[in-house]
Order: structure tokens, then C-alpha cells, then sequence
């Protein structure tokens, strides 16, 4: 085990003097090109991701890497600016710290943001899609090990992963923002390398809807913790051999730039409904 209870209580203890006690409600982890909703956020305090004992560091282009507190639509949040990913060289146990450090500091759920390639052929670029389940047949998971029971049983369900309350929730909040909201299987890659033309139909064939390198780690994590999750993918790009064109990390950021007033007003009214609920 690279972490033990010990080290999470450390950094908890060292995250909880820099902030004050704030005690955030929800998590939010945004993905690439996605990073801009960090600015809308009332800050209470940054931490960069440096500085954090035994935090691993971001090295991913357009992850800021910081961790943000602070309050939006009056609900207390902690947004991870910049994620990690196994192609960084990280391993799947050490991608499951920042999840259980965010359970920790308090968090009811936690929303995941990516960018994603649309295996879909009748979606287009700046579409958004709610993740209703993944596909994952690559590589180890981040419950492999000895399993910390602090958070959650050694064999857990994965069945509602992706919360369907807060599917439900996150539907009716794109129609009040009047998004075309799509949903649908997200299918993990290990990358660093864009996926081939022939995976991406292996892909569709098996029934994913969008190919990406990340989320997974953190929504298994999540799961094992009873932690809900809401899943939301921006579709940057047609995933290989759909279009004859190159792909690049260029048109990704590109493209989630251009999309990021709709994901923002998205999420926002997530936020501003959550907050509702809990008065």
C-alpha cells in the first residue's frame, strides 16, 4: 500500500490549518479544458497540490493543480483544479488518495467533469453527457490491495455508481438551462495515446457512447466509499476513424473552452438545486 490511514489523517490535518476548519459539502474534479468554473467559486482559500503532504501533483496539460475552497450558490465546496491520471505514472491505489482525502474533509457527493471523444455517431462536438455507467477492461483498480475498511468492504456494488437521484437532478437542471442534455456509457482508455479506429468500434460495439483517459479511478473510489457521484462528460471531439482527421490535445482544450459557459451554467444550477435540497 503506498498510503496508510495514518498518511490521509496527515494530510486531512494539514489541508483543515491551511483552510481553517472549512468543512466543504461537495467535491468537484474538473477535467481538461474545464478549469475556468474554478473562477466562479467564492475563494475561502488555494492550496497547490505541491504543497499537500504526500498529494500527488499534476503534470497533465491544462490542469492547473489546486486544490479550491470556497462557496458557490451558497453551498460550501473543495474543487480539484487539474485531476491525475495513470498515463502521469501514477498507479490506480495512489489515484484513489485524493477521493478519500475529499470524503474526509467532509463531502456529501462529488461531481466529476472530463472531456471525452464521442464514440456516439450521432452526437457532435459540444455535446454533454451524463454518465450513467462505464466500461473498463483495461489494467488494475483502485481498490487493489489491502483493503482500507475505514472506507468501505473489501467486494462493494457498483450498481448506482452514478447516481440516478442525481442524474435526475442534473436532467431536469439542463432543461431549466435549456441544454440538449445526452446520457450515456463512458469507456475508459489508459491512454496517454488517443484511442485507435479499431477500438473505438470494439468500443461502440460493446456499447460506449465516449472514450476517455480518467473519472473511472475516482467514481470506483467513490463507490467504495458509498460516496454519490454525478458523471458529466463534455464530447470535445469524434473519436477516431469517425472523421478523417487527425486528433490532438489542441482541439480538446479548444473545444472545452468554447463549451465551458454551457458546462458551467450546468453545473452551477446543480449546485444552486443541492443547496436547495438542504434547507
Amino acid at each position: 500500500m503506498e498510503y496508510s490511514m495514518e498518511t490521509l489523517r496527515e494530510t486531512v490535518s494539514y489541508i483543515n490549518e491551511r483552510t481553517g476548519g472549512f468543512k466543504p459539502q461537495t467535491g468537484i474534479v474538473l477535467g481538461s479544458g474545464l478549469g475556468g468554473l474554478s473562477k466562479l467559486i467564492d475563494k475561502v482559500c488555494e492550496i497547490p497540490y505541491g504543497e499537500i503532504p504526500g498529494f500527488p501533483v499534476s503534470t497533465a496539460p491544462g490542469h492547473e493543480g489546486r486544490l479550491i475552497f470556497g462557496t458557490l450558490e451558497g453551498r460550501r465546496l473543495v474543487c480539484m483544479s487539474g485531476r491525475f491520471h495513470r498515463y502521469e505514472g501514477y498507479s490506480y491505489q495512489l489515484l484513489a488518495m485524493p477521493v478519500r482525502v475529499l470524503k474526509l474533509l467532509g463531502i456529501s457527493e462529488l461531481i466529476v467533469t472530463n472531456a471525452a471523444g464521442s464514440i456516439n455517431k450521432d452526437w457532435r462536438p459540444g455535446d454533454i453527457m451524463l454518465i450513467k455507467d462505464h466500461i473498463k477492461l483495461f489494467g488494475d483498480s483502485p481498490m487493489t490491495g489491502p483493503n482500507m475498511a475505514e472506507f468501505g468492504p473489501r467486494f462493494f456494488d457498483t450498481t448506482d455508481m452514478y447516481s440516478k437521484k442525481l442524474r435526475a437532478l442534473a436532467k431536469n437542471c439542463a432543461k431549466e438551462c435549456g441544454i440538449d442534455i445526452k446520457e450515456g456509457v463512458y469507456f475508459y482508455f489508459p491512454g496517454p495515446q488517443f484511442e485507435s479506429p479499431a477500438e473505438i468500434r470494439a468500443a461502440r460495439l460493446l456499447g460506449g457512447d465516449a472514450a476517455g483517459m480518467s473519472t473511472v479511478s475516482e467514481a470506483l473510489t467513490a463507490a467504495h466509499m458509498k460516496l454519490p457521484v454525478l458523471g458529466i462528460s463534455l464530447m470535445t471531439n469524434m473519436a477516431a476513424g469517425i472523421l478523417d482527421q487527425p486528433l490532438s490535445s489542441e482541439e480538446v482544450n479548444e473545444a472545452g473552452e468554447a463549451a465551458a459557459p454551457r458546462m458551467e451554467s450546468l453545473v452551477r444550477t446543480v449546485i444552486k438545486r443541492l443547496s436547495g435540497e438542504d434547507d
